[in-house]
């Protein structure tokens, strides 16, 4: 309820930026949803429509001394999964592989254990069985090294044998796909994000592993101030109750799934030792995690694919890879998401509070997220640094996606409507 009250008192302007005034009502949302906590952190919201920019604003703070700025890059967790998948995607149009070869074809090593069959179909779709990373490393750190992490993953062992289940792939995702992309091209995915996504979009910051250089431009997470009251006796008792079964365990042993299979694809060992806000953590090539983006970036990646592939007059996917990247591939629940997430190569539904729609797109764990409707022509990026995080994205995220395609109908169809 405190929540609701902070809502509907918040101020309706507190962001800087520029908005089309048919989307005025959706800037007025970002501002009531982010008021009453802009010293907490920052955010940023982009929407693309028709091809054309029509809400590009901010708010908040960067870090403890500094704004928000324009084009803030920040930590997006699984939001990057998208992008990632986007350069795949554009990487077969390219002809450097395809969707149904083996990997093992352009990465022998990966064929050990029973992965010989694995394509990279299977590893967009989350369907290739290799969500387990709890019992792969010893200690999170380990996440830091690409060329380790590349060696584990030839190491693994299928949890299922590819397409007979599906299982979101939190962390392993990226060393996977990212993987076969440096294996088939001969490049760095690093040379690849510069070479087929940044250059021709012209993207500010996009990056899986930020550079030395830039990482003073990287939002950080602020640092909650401690209560006055807060005791020792209070922590001792908060880790003697660690141990205690949690909401989101009870909720998925209800919902029929394995809490253990989500913790064996959620959390390494040693995790409360590295961060990803870190300077290690930022500069880490941790694709299914780590990509530090800006609202912009994201924003552009997707009214690209909006427009089907298209962008200012070049191609950057072909119609048939298109049409191939964005048809569901597995429409059950699988065995980590506790809600169907209707798995496209690399991208999964859009999540709204009601408003449907046929896009795609990829949410973060902490409630960031970047999605495309080509039939509204329409895209959407929202980022932030908040210390939040929810497997299903944070509420704001689904009130903002809704507003967006609200004021998009409102637009093509003469009326707003919730469904």
């Amino acid at each position: 309820m405190q929540a609701v009250k902070y809502y509907l008192f918040a101020q309706t302007n507190n962001y800087q930026g520029k908005v089309d005034p048919r989307f005025q009502d959706l800037a007025q949302q970002f501002s009531r949803m982010q008021d009453t906590r802009t010293e907490q952190g920052g955010a940023a919201l982009v929407v693309y429509f028709q091809g054309k920019k029509v809400v590009d604003i901010w708010t908040g703070k960067k870090s403890e001394t500094e704004q928000w700025q324009a084009n803030t890059p920040s930590v997006c967790y699984s939001t990057g999964k998208g992008v990632l998948a986007t350069l795949a995607h554009i990487l077969v149009s390219e002809g450097f592989l395809d969707y149904d070869t083996p990997v093992a074809a352009y990465w022998p090593e990966f064929a050990q254990n029973g992965k010989s069959h694995i394509t990279l179909r299977h590893m967009l779709s989350h369907q290739s069985g290799l969500f387990d990373i709890r019992n792969n490393i010893e200690t999170a750190s380990e996440m830091a090294d690409w060329p380790h992490m590349l060696h584990v993953l030839e190491q693994a062992k299928p949890r299922f044998e590819a397409a007979t289940d599906a299982a979101y792939q939190p962390l392993t995702f990226g060393w996977q796909v990212g993987g076969v992309l440096e294996k088939a091209t001969g490049k760095s995915l690093a040379e690849l994000m510069q070479q087929y996504l940044v250059e021709p979009l012209a993207l500010d910051f996009a990056y899986f592993g930020v550079p030395q250089d830039q990482l003073t431009n990287v939002a950080r997470l602020i640092p909650k101030k401690k209560k006055a009251d807060q005791s020792t006796t209070q922590t001792t008792k908060k880790k003697k109750m660690a141990h205690k079964p949690s909401m989101l365990d009870k909720l998925l042993e209800f919902s029929g799934q394995n809490p253990q299979d989500f913790q064996d694809g959620m959390i390494p060992k040693g995790m409360r030792n590295f961060s990803f806000f870190s300077d290690e953590g930022l500069q880490a090539v941790i694709p299914a995690a780590s990509g530090v983006f800006s609202a912009h970036s994201l924003a552009k990646i997707y009214a690209m694919l909006a427009n089907q592939g298209q962008w200012q007059g070049e191609t950057l996917i072909q119609p048939d890879i298109f049409k191939t990247l964005s048809t569901v591939q597995f429409t059950q629940r699988d065995r980590i998401m506790p809600l169907p997430m209707h798995w496209r190569l690399g991208y999964h539904r859009i999540l709204t509070l009601g408003k449907s729609s046929t896009g795609f797109g990829h949410m973060g764990f902490n409630g960031s997220g970047a999605w495309c409707d080509p039939e509204r022509q329409l895209s959407f990026a929202y980022t932030h640094n908040f210390p939040t995080g929810s497997i299903t994205g944070d509420y704001r995220l689904w009130g903002l996606t809704q507003e967006t395609l609200r004021c998009a109908d409102k637009v093509l169809k003469g009326h707003k409507g919730w469904f």
